[in-house]
């Protein structure tokens, strides 16, 4: 078994990067290239997202989408007015076991939201 002091010792030597001499002009050379084409890349990018938001939009009236929605929202209208007629321990007695299938859902929506935060820590 190693000694823990070597192993520290020889964690903190490999952990310092070694220098070099031209260090330096090694950052200050990749920094320019960095900020060269920033304003470049910017333009390009927004021009793309302009010229994606044309042809969704485009597409959506296309396929006749206010239509659909207006006749989704007479759907809409006719399950909500149900729903209000039905008590709440109604339609949770209809579904197997109770309500022990909300509270399953309820305790997996729980869990997502740890790991979502989780992996937005790490990234942070």
């Amino acid at each position: 078994m190693a000694e823990l002091d070597f192993e520290r010792r020889l964690e903190r030597l490999f952990a310092e990067p070694p220098a070099y001499a031209d260090d330096e002009a090694f950052a200050a050379r990749i920094e320019r290239r960095l900020d060269r084409g920033w304003t470049a890349r910017r333009l390009l990018i927004g021009s793309a997202g302009v010229v994606g938001g044309v042809i969704g939009a485009s597409q959506m009236f296309a396929s006749n989408l206010p239509h659909r929605m207006a006749a989704a929202q007479g759907s809409a209208r006719a399950l909500s007015s149900g729903l209000t007629q039905t008590e709440p321990a109604q339609w949770m007695s209809t579904l197997p076991s109770g309500g022990v299938v909300v509270w399953i859902a309820i305790g997996a929506a729980i869990v997502l939201i740890g790991f979502v935060l989780t992996r937005v820590i790490e990234e942070i």
